[in-house]
């Protein structure tokens, strides 16, 4: 069974993750995740850390001569900027007045910070926006770099994209040809299939950042060519749109979920709604239409995978709002740490990491994933059944 843990704190040495359950004799393309790093770091809107960091994969496990050895990968991703805060995040050292200079007591509204020193009991909230930041979805992008890796072996593609920026809608066609989407955002540095909207975005951001305030937006992710049928509807907790769904919204700042045509199939009847199933003897079965996103009882039914993440300004504000310190009870201003204008751009490389993970992980467990030739014949196999049906 696919899984994967990450640990790390935001300004400590390193981001850790380990990935198991990769079948054997994937070759891995280490320049493949670092260029995937890199587009994370990108976009307009960002702030001064991603001038700083710049993010390189380490392999310390599970790969030997490029191929997986189908034990747990071990991965590392080093924080430059930790060399400006090795005594604050040293963990071997006592606490000192000069180690704890940034002690942090007035927790930022739509953070973490106050509810996480709650539940831990934490009277510094950096023990706890160290961990809850969403540098650590560094590491859940190289993870999902592996898994697209390994799906692209199986033809199937996977891309995140910028859908709408604050209320500026940026995508109107909801393409599905993964390929014409990649050429298309590649040529802006907003992740947009509308060129002609880039000129407005950004004056959209120039101007949110001249108010010291942020934005959030809406990320579409387009997969095709997952096989029928993958998911289940047997058990609640086996039905694969759920899963994407509850990864998605683990990511940072995710405030709303959408499988295709999401919450606007509540305002269209029955008829407006439902894709209506065709037969070609060349195709076998397939939709007319992809509004329910390629799913149907918790399984996919073979058409392109369409998920939608709406995202939250980001909280941290230079124009703080009002908070109460922890300590003192006293109604101050927030603090305030680095922060972006918005983060939507590297927000669609993660949900897009997320969902790759998810489709990566019931492809293995659905057929065996130990060897990776053998896992291409067997689903090779699946789908001329399929066609056969």
């Amino acid at each position: 069974m696919m899984n994967y843990l990450t640990a790390g704190e935001s300004h400590g040495p390193q981001l850790t993750g380990i990935l198991e359950g990769i079948p054997a004799g994937l070759t891995i393309d280490v320049d493949g995740i670092n260029d995937l790093l890199a587009a994370r770091q990108g976009g307009y809107g960002r702030g001064n850390r991603q001038q700083i960091e710049h993010d390189q994969i380490e392999i310390t496990g599970g790969v030997r001569h490029k191929k997986t050895l189908g034990s747990p990968i071990s991965l590392v991703i080093k924080n430059i900027d930790h060399n400006h805060w090795k005594d604050i995040m040293n963990p071997l050292i006592d606490a000192t007045p000069e180690n704890t200079i940034r002690n942090l007591t007035r927790p930022r509204p739509g953070h973490a910070d106050l509810a996480g020193a709650i539940k831990y009991n934490h009277q510094d909230l950096r023990n706890v926006l160290e961990r809850s930041s969403a540098r650590e979805t560094a590491m859940r992008v190289a993870i999902g770099a592996i898994c697209k890796q390994l799906l692209k072996q199986l033809d199937i593609d996977i891309v995140g994209y910028v859908e709408q920026v604050g209320s500026k809608i940026a995508d109107q066609k909801a393409l599905l040809d993964v390929q014409e989407i990649e050429n298309k955002i590649k040529q802006n540095d907003l992740r947009v299939t509308d060129q002609a909207q880039v000129e407005s975005i950004h004056e959209l951001i120039d101007r949110t950042k001249r108010n010291r305030d942020t934005l959030g937006g809406v990320v579409r992710v387009v997969a095709t060519n997952m096989p029928v049928g993958m998911g289940s509807y047997v058990s609640f907790d086996q039905k694969l749109d759920g899963k994407i769904a509850g990864a998605v919204m683990a990511v940072n700042a995710m405030k709303g979920v959408e499988i295709g045509d999401g919450f606007a199939t509540s305002k269209n009847p029955g008829s407006a709604v439902m894709d209506e199933i065709d037969w070609q003897e060349t195709k076998g079965f397939g939709r007319l239409t992809d509004h329910l996103g390629g799913f149907e009882g918790g399984m996919t039914n073979g058409m392109p995978v369409i998920v939608k993440a709406a995202m939250k300004p980001i909280p941290t504000l230079y124009k703080p709002l009002q908070s109460a310190d922890i300590k003192t009870k006293e109604i101050k201003k927030a603090n305030v740490e680095r922060s972006d204008t918005t983060a939507i751009v590297p927000a669609s490389i993660v949900i897009e990491s997320v969902v790759a993970i998810e489709l990566a992980k019931v492809i293995t467990e659905t057929f065996d994933g130990s060897n990776l030739e053998r896992l291409k014949r067997q689903v090779a196999d699946y789908r001329k059944e399929v066609l056969n049906f």
